[in-house]
């Protein structure tokens, strides 16, 4: 452009030829430098993580400990965070199609009922009691019939559920003879005899069966098989395997609109250094090694497939980083390789070892905020045997819909962990998205129901 011309134009009018002219040359850069393919490709929206440290909002009914002095969460902006209810060892949760709150207690033998209460608190009773062990809690519907199915430790029930109901009614018990820790053949020792479940689209149930030991072959070898997963008509018959080789999955859920189970697993403990190298640490437990091997694991399941556990470990050290990480062989149970590590189903994503992941949520068809809407939301429960402590937080993923997995994990909520001393006053559990978009969060260790509230600007 002339000077002649540009000196001609209005003010605003020579801006603007400036400003056009500064794009139009900023793109052929950017076309020239940058291969087309990767400014065509879109992008996982990536929402903001937590990085407000924000007061958790409590009313003085419910603010004995640990809310007799002030906590901090630290949640995404525009956020807020309080106490809903106060639930001792409350663990999985689910919201009724009329907006109650069903919560396991697993330690009483109850699942308890919190129902709204205007702005007083909640009012919270026995939705059902005199059970073993109760975990899980799915709300699925056959033919016009909306069925709670609850797991026990040794069995599945389901009950009826009616619109309004305060207590369960019509008790069904779909599946019998769970192994558990009254089992004879194990002499009280279980380690996670906790049940989760899932049902698909097409009514199958599906039941997590976890391993009894940190890590053994007497569980993969007995009947039902433990470290695995069974499928179940809704009603309880035709029992078969579905997948094994998990040491403890506990988050079971469908990606929203698909039958793709996913699952996120507690992996190993202790485990020994695989490897015959430099450091000489060959079959040796390393705290520094122990401290990220092996990931814990979130992955979808496949109709007959093998895992690994406790043979074969993801190695999340490679190029891969924690995506289809390759196997390692195992010391312990497998150093001669007696098991084929390449014929396992690899694990689709990794989570920083010793997190214990818990709960797991997808966020497609709530009403959580639409910047987190596609994705899932995992709680890590939290380490005990790690140097520095990891997990006691909510993370969220964003899901992919193309490739049809997770990606980079985000922290959505942090804090139960004091940085400093490594102490904690929370072990988040599981997540559930109520009628209004709220996430509800369940902490067995203060025995809290959080509630987190976004608040557009």
């Amino acid at each position: 452009m002339s000077m002649s011309i540009l000196f001609a134009l209005q003010p605003k009018q020579w801006l603007g030829r400036i400003v056009s002219a500064r794009l139009v040359s900023l793109l052929a850069l950017l076309t020239t430098v940058m291969p087309f393919e990767v400014l065509s490709t879109p992008a996982l929206a990536i929402p903001p993580a937590a990085s407000v440290d924000t007061k958790i909002n409590v009313s003085n009914t419910m603010s004995y400990w640990p809310f007799n002095v002030s906590h901090y969460l630290k949640v995404p902006p525009n956020f807020s965070i309080s106490v809903y209810a106060r639930i001792p060892k409350a663990r999985f949760i689910a919201v009724a199609p009329n907006g109650n709150l069903l919560v396991s207690q697993p330690s009483t033998g109850k699942v308890l009922i919190v129902r709204a209460n205007g702005s007083k608190d909640p009012i919270i009773s026995d939705f059902v009691t005199g059970l073993r062990n109760p975990q899980d809690i799915v709300f699925h519907t056959i033919n016009n019939i909306t069925y709670i199915y609850i797991s026990e430790s040794n069995q599945i029930n389901r009950f009826i559920y009616k619109s309004g109901d305060i207590t369960a009614q019509n008790r069904q018990v779909v599946v019998t003879g769970l192994p558990d820790s009254s089992s004879p053949e194990l002499k009280g020792a279980y380690g996670h005899e906790l049940k989760n479940i899932a049902v698909d689209t097409n009514h199958k149930l599906y039941v997590s069966i976890a391993s009894t030991c940190n890590a053994c072959v007497a569980d993969t070898v007995s009947n039902p098989r433990r470290g695995a997963i069974y499928q179940y008509n809704a009603d309880g018959s035709n029992p078969r395997l579905f997948a094994q080789g998990f040491r403890n999955a506990e988050g079971l859920a469908f990606v929203p609109g698909t039958n793709d189970l996913w699952v996120a697993v507690n992996n190993r403990d202790n485990i020994a250094y695989p490897f015959k190298d430099a450091t000489n640490n060959y079959g040796k437990v390393v705290p520094s090694y122990v401290d990220n091997h092996p990931p814990e694991e979130f992955t979808r399941v496949r109709d007959g497939g093998n895992y690994g556990w406790p043979f074969c470990n993801p190695n999340p050290d490679t190029s891969n980083r924690s995506y289809y990480m390759p196997f390692d062989r195992d010391y312990q149970f497998n150093a001669d390789g007696h098991v084929n590590c390449n014929a396992m189903d690899k694990i689709i994503r990794g989570i920083q070892a010793h997190s214990a992941p818990l709960g797991l949520t997808f966020l497609q068809n709530t009403k959580f905020p639409s910047l987190y809407s596609t994705g899932v939301l995992v709680g890590l429960h939290g380490s005990w045997n790690r140097q520095q402590r990891t997990g006691y937080k909510i993370v969220y993923f964003p899901w992919d819909n193309t490739t049809k997995i997770p990606g980079d994990q985000i922290d959505l909520v942090t804090g139960w962990v004091i940085p400093g001393t490594q102490d904690f006053w929370g072990r988040p559990v599981d997540t559930a998205v109520d009628q209004q978009g709220n996430l509800l969060i369940s902490d067995d260790y203060s025995g809290t129901i959080y509630k987190l509230t976004y608040t557009p600007r």
